[in-house]
């Protein structure tokens, strides 16, 4: 059945009294520590300090001189961020009132508003099936309300073929030329082998994994006998929710997933932030922007085994 979707302009003044106020409090305005500008003109190289990032090492440099070297870019006054949008029909699914899909609208219009506002561009790549719909990065606020009205005009398709986050991410690396800022918005249910097209995308672009869930998707209620429908292919499955070890598979099963992506995230040096449909957006954000400080403040243990060796 079908929802009726609130005015974008409501939709954005609900998000302003509800979320960006709150975050204003929380971060006392440091978005650095959320995104911060890559800019592509190179100002020196240094030597490596413990607050740096090992992404910015440059490997050759670091051979030659046996000792570790960073790249330092003069840095852009304007951050241009594209959010590339998983909307196929699994981010449709909500075990309250509360969808994933909703989460993405909010997280959207809230990211947008926070860009916007500080003098920043941002476009969005929604991708649903096969179709794909590119947005182009512009900025004010006239764009949040663009981006927010695109998103609740997307057709919720009942099927369609398997998500596939490659295809998302390659056709991002072909639409987005600039480095830029990537948010990566899906529930991360996906066929297989999009991990390598990860890690290009982390090497290309500041790129940020934003994950919707919800509670359901981790463990089965205690319901009786139940028809699953997969939500973009339609294949069925009978199962008896009585059955506890079922119930135990299901949630090892959902577990083991999620664990896969963490590492798979780790691996790239994406970070992660969790975004639940019976969570509290304000305070998911404020612990990943706390986690991103405290990471760019603590050296990395790849670089502490190298400076070991090097003294060693």
């Amino acid at each position: 059945m079908s929802r009726q979707s609130p005015d974008p302009e409501r939709v954005l003044q609900r998000l302003d009294w509800t979320v960006i106020r709150r975050l204003d409090g929380q971060l006392q305005g440091n978005y650095r520590t959320l995104f911060r500008g890559s800019g592509l003109e190179l100002a020196e190289l240094r030597e490596y300090q413990l607050t740096d990032d090992v992404r910015a090492i440059d490997w050759n440099v670091t051979a030659r001189m046996q000792t570790p070297y960073v790249r330092q870019y003069m840095e852009d006054r304007e951050v241009t961020a594209w959010f590339l949008l998983d909307m196929s029909p699994s981010v449709d699914f909500g075990a309250t009132e509360k969808q994933k899909r909703d989460l993405l609208v909010d997280f959207v219009g809230v990211l947008a508003r926070l860009l916007t506002r500080h003098g920043n561009r941002v476009g969005a790549l929604l991708f649903s099936g096969r179709e794909e719909r590119v947005i182009p990065a512009h900025g004010g606020r006239l764009q949040v309300l663009r981006l927010i009205e695109a998103l609740q005009k997307q057709p919720r398709l009942r099927r369609t073929p398997r998500t596939d986050l490659s295809r998302i991410l390659g056709s991002a690396m072909r639409t987005v030329r600039r480095r830029s800022l990537l948010f990566l918005v899906s529930d991360f249910i996906s066929v297989p082998g999009w991990e390598k097209h990860l890690d290009i995308a982390a090497s290309r672009h500041e790129l940020l994994a934003v994950r919707l869930s919800d509670p359901q998707e981790m463990a089965l209620p205690d319901v009786g006998p139940l028809v699953l429908e997969d939500a973009e292919t339609g294949e069925q499955l009978f199962v008896d929710t009585h059955d506890r070890g079922f119930r135990a598979r299901f949630a090892a099963f959902a577990q083991g997933r999620r664990q896969e992506l963490s590492a798979a995230l780790s691996r790239a040096g994406v970070d992660l932030l969790s975004l639940s449909t019976e969570g509290d957006m304000v305070r998911d954000i404020t612990r990943f922007a706390a986690e991103r400080r405290q990471k760019r403040a603590t050296p990395s243990s790849r670089m502490s085994r190298m400076t070991a060796l090097r003294r060693a």
